[in-house]
């Protein structure tokens, strides 16, 4: 998910902005939840150049899919994500207390953008996804969905009292 940015040069001040339709890389998500890839991604965006290199800022339009992390029912939703990072120029110097290797650079005049649309879109998506929040899940005992069955429960008996529970029974020969 490269784009080309020769055309803004080194002149800070110029700018342009960017609506394309791209499709969704792989790994863009969690366990649970996260964007098929190959679905479709509407980026908003506008890249400005600043001194140090382009500053890409807007927006990111993706489908989610996945399942309820109680009922695995599946879900699906359109989410919108902000964007914001600067893409330093290859040439650029950092100072003693900046970490290179976390910075982006422009390399061979295009940005990717693919890693900053993970980070947006990743650190924004629920660990634990629920269909809605008062969802009661399945029963831990045989996998029943409780929301079909509102009264369900098992009579667990701790297996160090099965034991004694045997002498409670009233058909018990003596």
């Amino acid at each position: 998910m490269a784009f080309d940015v020769k055309d803004l040069g080194r002149s800070p001040g110029s700018m342009r902005t960017l609506t394309e339709h791209v499709p969704a890389p792989g790994d863009l998500g969690v366990a649970l939840i996260g964007v098929q890839e190959g679905s479709d991604v509407e980026l908003d965006l506008r890249l400005e150049a600043v001194h140090e290199g382009i500053l890409v800022s807007g927006t990111a339009h993706v489908e989610v899919t996945g399942e309820c992390g109680r009922c695995l029912d599946p879900l699906a939703y359109d989410l919108e994500v902000n964007v914001q990072e600067l893409f330093f120029y290859e040439d650029s110097q950092f100072s003693a207390g900046e970490d290179e290797e976390e910075q982006y650079r422009i390399e061979h005049d295009l940005i990717d953008l693919e890693p900053v649309l993970r980070d947006a879109v990743v650190t924004i998506l629920p660990f634990q996804p629920v269909c809605r929040e008062d969802c009661q899940g399945l029963c831990s005992e045989c996998g029943i969905r409780l929301e079909d069955e509102p009264g369900h429960h098992h009579e667990v008996v701790d297996p160090r009292w099965a034991a004694l529970a045997d002498l409670a029974k009233p058909d018990r020969q003596n």
